[in-house]
């Protein structure tokens, strides 16, 4: 009797059906494709909405991982894990964050990023390597648009084994993802254009999702003032520039008087905006930064006078 070839769990999945709006895709004008495509990424974005809440737990996690000194490990694999690389990789610039803090983790290594490695996302034991550092103080933020992709089921067990928080992010509603993490942030995206290519609308949820989680947690962190980026690394002639805009903005200055605050405050736009509205020195404006945890907001509030 001829045996049975083994059960395809992937057939069943959400992001490998056919999507009926592009059965005849081949047929196609140029105009027609890119329109679909285009449409189909505004529907994946309204189901990134959807999962409001979900993101909204996940940056918490994030936020409390960073204010502990711990880590926040963004991991996955193909454009999972192209995408967790360009997560880490922005929010220094953007968020003057260590980069050592926020890690991106590809499977496959780093070449993979340039050049897929077949077979890497299958080794579920390279995830439980790839976290082996992780402790009680981490985040780890498994990213898998199927939701079963071994090097992230691997990484997320051996995470959990070591008592670091985690969340997995995926594009595959189905059972048992609970399970997986602490969080998981669940986007319906449906079926892809081209069938099974998650790099188009599952990879534009995905990077929708990771955008809210880093963006969210910094603004709680006190990364932000009013919609300001008030600490970002100048390390552009735009990023001088538009820090200079921000002090001049956020501290009721002219540009020249931005600029010279912002030498004074060794390129802190924080500092710089505090030392603008209080009239203080660069070492007062810190030491009130550093007395209500870096939020510029609350440095500019006005003290409470100790009671008698």
């Amino acid at each position: 009797m001829k045996a049975k070839p083994p059960a395809d769990r992937w057939m069943r999945l959400l992001t490998e059906s056919r999507n009926p709006r592009s059965r005849q895709l081949d047929t196609m004008s140029t105009a027609r494709v890119v329109g679909l495509l285009l449409d189909e990424d505004r529907r994946a974005l309204l189901a990134a909405a959807k999962a409001q809440r979900a993101i909204a737990r996940a940056a918490d996690l994030a936020a409390a991982a960073l204010s502990a000194g711990g880590r926040v490990v963004f991991l996955g694999a193909g454009t999972s894990g192209r995408l967790a690389i360009l997560e880490a990789a922005e929010c220094p610039p953007t968020f003057g964050s260590d980069p050592e803090r926020i890690v991106g983790i590809m499977a496959g290594g780093e070449a993979a990023v340039f050049r897929a490695v077949e077979g890497a996302e299958d080794r579920g034991e390279d995830g439980v390597t790839a976290v082996a550092s992780l402790g009680p103080r981490d985040l780890l933020c498994g990213i898998s648009a199927s939701s079963v992709t071994p090097f992230v089921h691997g990484a997320l067990a051996a995470a959990r084994a070591r008592g670091a928080r985690t969340v997995l992010v995926t594009c595959a509603p189905g059972r048992g993802l609970s399970k997986l993490a602490d969080v998981a942030v669940v986007m319906a995206t449906g079926p892809e254009v081209l069938t099974g290519s998650t790099r188009l609308k599952a990879g534009s949820a995905t990077k929708a999702a990771l955008n809210a989680i880093t963006t969210a947690a910094m603004v709680k962190l006190g990364k932000a003032y009013e919609n300001l980026m008030v600490d970002l690394r100048q390390n552009s002639a735009k990023l001088v520039s538009r820090a200079r805009r921000i002090v001049s903005v956020a501290g009721g200055v002219d540009a020249a008087r931005a600029a010279e605050l912002l030498d004074a405050a060794g390129g802190e736009a924080k500092t710089a905006i505090v030392m603008a509205r209080l009239g203080l020195d660069a070492a007062a404006a810190r030491e009130r930064l550093a007395a209500v945890g870096g939020h510029v907001r609350r440095a500019l509030a006005p003290r409470r006078a100790p009671r008698p």
